[in-house]
């Protein structure tokens, strides 16, 4: 599987930006899709995940409300909707598929990383 993000830029605090990830080499609706982020200096953490086809959507408690993943599968693409966004949201955002399809929160049970895009949110 190999994954695509793009859409990373700069914003102001306040703003929004839409990633997408673009995945090939499997059928996309069997694959469970994941966004984390890594801020400067920090480990990387868990954002959100769809599961497979057009199942549920999970987010971690700071982006709760504030962000939105979807899918279209005929696309073979996942979104990462972000809206009010804030200084401590900067970081490189990545993709990740989860062959499992269950949308984990968990990094280690993603099989397939995507290659990171940064977004920067001024205050």
């Amino acid at each position: 599987v190999q994954l695509q993000a793009s859409g990373g830029g700069l914003v102001q605090a306040g703003g929004s930006l839409r990633l997408s990830c673009a995945a090939s080499g499997r059928p996309f609706d069997s694959l469970a899709m994941g966004w984390f982020r890594q801020p400067p200096g920090k480990e990387r953490e868990f954002v959100g995940a769809v599961r497979y086809s057009d199942g549920p959507t999970y987010y971690a408690d700071s982006v709760k409300d504030r962000f939105t993943i979807s899918r279209d599968n005929s696309k073979s693409t996942a979104y990462l909707q972000m809206d009010s966004l804030k200084p401590e949201d900067t970081a490189v955002y990545y993709c990740a598929a989860d062959l499992g399809g269950s949308g984990s929160p968990t990094l280690a049970d993603y099989d397939y990383w995507g290659q990171g895009t940064l977004v920067t949110v001024s205050s």
